[in-house]
């Protein structure tokens, strides 16, 4: 790669840098939260990904009781709650002003940060979920969809939780009810069974790697986002 070919002013080693990272977020966020068109292209994605989420798990939701269906249905309920975050930013977007200047509140980073919580865990799930028993999905005529269109969606997952700590906060509360929530939802995937439909039986190190994700997940969004009392 010459010089020419890198991006202006980040070198692979000043990636290391939070400040630098943090630079980097805040104009990602710029561009896809930063007005209302880009904000609601954003929102109009998520929507189209809460109902392909949901078809996955439709078939198997009666047997699950209603009110676990949220903690059941992981991915469908990771993009919810990001989207109840973002629909939060379209006041001060659509008034001209930047989407970091939206005003916080303790219910808001709670929001935010499940969202970011959910949105990290669940899209780095699969690369577990899907790599125990590869030759389940990757030997199978839909694997593009059933293998790599599952990885690659719940990547992008990630990258939109990456993107809420650039307008949004957190607190202890917040990140202890994440951090209960998450391994509840984990007790009733593997210890009551609802888990989500995968094409083998999930055994131990499926359960082990989700919780690990989930704490992980935590750790990273108090990392991440800055406090509400800042």
């Amino acid at each position: 790669m010459t010089r020419s070919d890198r991006v202006p002013g980040v070198s692979v080693v000043a990636l290391f840098d939070p400040a630098v990272r943090r630079r980097i977020r805040d104009r990602a966020a710029e561009e896809f939260l930063g007005d209302t068109r880009s904000l609601l292209t954003t929102l109009g994605i998520c929507a189209i990904g809460v109902l392909v989420g949901g078809r996955y798990y439709v078939a198997t939701m009666p047997d699950v009781p209603t009110l676990l269906w949220p903690l059941y249905a992981d991915s469908p309920t990771a993009i919810a709650l990001a989207m109840l975050a973002l629909v939060a930013l379209l006041p001060t977007v659509g008034s001209g002003r930047s989407a970091r200047e939206t005003p916080t509140n303790r219910p808001l980073a709670y929001l935010q940060t499940l969202a970011f919580v959910w949105l990290v865990k669940y899209g780095l799930w699969p690369l577990v979920a899907l790599n125990v028993h590869p030759e389940r999905y990757l030997g199978t005529p839909d694997a593009l969809v059933s293998y790599w269109g599952i990885l690659i969606t719940h990547l992008l997952f990630v990258a939109l939780a990456l993107l809420l700590p650039a307008v949004g906060r957190t607190t202890r509360g917040a990140l202890g009810l994440a951090l209960g929530l998450s391994l509840l939802g984990d007790v009733v995937d593997y210890g009551v069974g609802y888990h989500p439909p995968v094409r083998y039986d999930p055994g131990v190190v499926v359960p082990v790697a989700t919780v690990v994700i989930g704490v992980a997940a935590v750790v990273l969004a108090s990392r991440s986002f800055r406090r509400l009392e800042e």
